[in-house]
């Protein structure tokens, strides 16, 4: 698995820049969006993609899913509907503690809730 870039502290990232940090061509990330119920860029001025960091982070889980773990989309989603990643934004006091969190996953967590935070 290659690594992939930090993800920089910012609000809103364009499909470019998606591309970029996740390691898929913007039309992958399009198709994505039809696949994935749970991957909605808000649509701006010319139909232009605005992703938010929780959706970066969702795009690296699909991304990991499809091309490491060898998942097929339908397993992919799944995958996402059964496990910790897919309830978005519920409280993480609410996940189920028989699966313990990876490093990645805790920091995952911790950016969501500081971004959480920095909303209100």
């Amino acid at each position: 698995m290659s690594t992939l870039p930090a993800i920089p502290a910012k609000r809103y990232f364009t499909i470019g820049e998606v591309s970029e940090l996740c390691g898929v061509k913007p039309y992958v990330l399009r198709y994505w969006e039809q696949e994935f119920t749970q991957l909605r860029p808000q649509k701006r001025r010319g139909n232009r993609r605005y992703y938010q960091h929780h959706e970066v982070l969702l795009i690296r889980r699909i991304r990991d899913l499809l091309y490491d773990q060898g998942f097929t989309i339908s397993g992919a989603r799944n995958q996402l509907s059964d496990g910790p990643a897919a309830l978005g934004g519920m409280d993480p006091i609410a996940l189920p503690s028989d699966e313990p969190m990876s490093m990645a996953e805790l920091r995952i967590e911790l950016l969501r809730l500081r971004d959480a935070l920095a909303d209100d």
